[in-house]
């Protein structure tokens, strides 16, 4: 391999057994989805269908998984959890165009090829979906050893990228040998994975590669920059330190790699805050209520560290932040979901009623704003004391806003269902704790910002449940739309919001049907 090589995007591994090889094995199948293709290549006796078939076996989630090599029926099929599997020998085939024979290009988007001898395929192999894995004995190590050379066209590089690095970070760290089960991903980039020891010991696998700028939408920004959401895992580093010298429970980052957005993390566990039956736990949310409060009672510093002359600082939670992120509604929802095309002085009327609005949020003090506070990113840990009964994750995003903003969070949580009474109790409970460190605090004007937040938030993730679905292809958020539209409208009863809720029953009376279809039930 040329240095020219190794700088157009391959990657070099040297496998020192077959235990190196079985973990290569578990960290490409770890990032293979449908209609993608491992061509596997090398001489006679290097490996490949060793490699293959321990690829085969995690997708399988079958370490006794009968897999026979494929050379003289070309083709083998297997169901497994990923989808399914083709597991192709090639070294048979003397013209590509005997692959259209046996079908083995057909319905490509849909499966998973692990390709033996690929250059017998000619150009039948796309290669934006192909991974190429090139192996060779290791002549310093010719027993046992292997070299594998990892490269890949464009869809494949931060893929191949992130999975060698993911692998070094772990070995340094010393968790090469854990197991490694995917956990979740969310509506962004994010993927997570737990890591478990043989001991048992677990922790997490963060990966969050630096975001991509999208197509610019205003003064020549992408919405990522516009929303001050975080670019780099950086911003999840300086705000994990932060909340954790103030006594929080932040998993405590064990190891990392900043540069391609790589954390080993403290596993805090899958206790959350809500019960079986998915309804609020109410102690619980309150204790949250009570931590935001006593959060939101320190003076916060705007710049934190991340390394050694490293910081990040906090943007502000600024009304161009606020306005993009309502505008979403207008061009989401509105034609996708309320079925209206809005002319461009509607919108701009929009505009100026939000406007008014956010002059009073920008006007009040600004505090830390994780923007997520809600269920799925606090983790119930009773064995701890005080706040620090809560695990916290996802703030990456945190900027400098009004301290009602992570309230409505909690209090209007957009995947669980939170009655009144309780959204009430939380509003109390975080008045007492204010009052009990300022008695003056003023819980009439925190009400009221909490419902223009309240209002902003919601209309912010209507916008984005509906782009979810028809840009991302993610229909599965908009069963939470009718819980995110029934917060909207009660949030709209508040006098503050007089002006607005005229607009929204004006233009979008979708909004209200269901509201007046409950009604007539009753």
């Amino acid at each position: 391999m040329t240095e020219e090589a190794r700088k157009a995007g391959t990657h070099r591994l040297s496998l020192a057994d077959e235990a190196a090889t079985l973990r290569l094995a578990a960290d490409i199948a770890a990032i293979l989805k449908p209609g993608d293709i491992v061509a596997l290549s090398g001489h006679l006796g290097s490996g490949k269908s060793f490699l293959a078939r321990a690829i085969l076996r995690e997708l399988a989630d079958d370490p006794a998984l009968e897999a026979p090599s494929p050379t003289f029926t070309l083709v083998q099929s297997y169901e497994t959890g990923h989808g399914t599997v083709l597991h192709a020998d090639l070294y048979r085939v003397r013209s590509p165009d005997e692959l259209d024979d046996i079908g083995l290009v057909e319905d490509i988007d849909r499966l998973i090829m692990l390709v033996e001898w690929p250059d017998r395929a000619g150009t039948r192999l796309p290669a934006a979906r192909r991974i190429d894995i090139v192996l060779d004995v290791d002549p310093d190590n010719p027993e046992t050893g292997r070299i594998a050379d990892l490269s890949g066209g464009v869809l494949w590089k931060q893929r191949v990228a992130i999975a060698v690095a993911s692998r070094r970070l772990l070995d340094d760290a010393g968790w090469g040998e854990a197991r490694r089960d995917f956990m979740l991903g969310d509506a962004s980039t994010r993927a997570y994975e737990r890591l478990t020891r043989p001991s048992g010991e677990t922790a997490v696998l963060m990966i969050s590669p630096p975001r991509p700028d999208g197509p610019p939408v205003r003064l020549g920004k992408p919405y990522s920059a516009l929303a001050h959401l975080a670019e780099t895992i950086e911003a999840f580093v300086a705000m994990d330190r932060g909340l954790r010298s103030l006594g929080y429970s932040a998993p405590e980052i064990l190891a990392q790699d900043l540069t391609t957005g790589l954390l080993v993390i403290e596993d805090l566990g899958a206790e959350g805050v809500i019960d079986a039956e998915r309804r609020p736990i109410a102690e619980r949310y309150e204790a949250t209520a009570q931590l935001l409060a006593d959060l939101h009672r320190h003076t916060l510093p705007t710049i934190l560290p991340v390394a050694e002359g490293r910081d990040h600082t906090l943007p502000p939670y600024d009304r161009q932040a606020l306005a993009i992120e309502t505008e979403l509604i207008l061009e989401w929802y509105a034609p996708h979901i309320a079925g209206v095309t809005l002319p461009a002085v509607t919108q701009a009327e929009f505009a100026r009623i939000w406007s008014k609005l956010f002059d009073e949020i920008l006007a009040a003090p600004q505090t830390w704003t994780m923007r997520d506070v809600h269920s799925p990113n606090l983790i119930w840990l009773e064995q701890r004391q005080g706040h620090a009964r809560l695990g916290l994750i996802d703030f990456q995003d945190a900027v400098l806003g009004h301290p009602a903003y992570d309230l409505v969070s909690l209090g209007q949580d957009a995947r669980i269902d939170v009655p009144a009474s309780l959204e009430l109790r939380l509003l109390a409970a975080y008045g007492a704790a204010r009052r009990g460190d300022a008695p003056d605090f003023d819980l009439a004007g925190f009400a009221r910002a909490y419902a223009i937040l309240g209002a902003q938030r919601n209309t912010k993730i209507a916008g984005i449940f509906a782009r979810l679905d028809k840009r991302d292809g993610k229909p599965d958020y908009l069963k939470h739309l009718p819980r995110v539209e029934g917060y909207l409208r009660r949030n709209l009863e508040h006098p503050a919001l007089e002006e607005l809720k005229g607009w929204y029953q004006a233009h979008m009376p979708k909004l209200f049907e269901t509201e007046a279809a409950d009604e007539s039930n009753l």
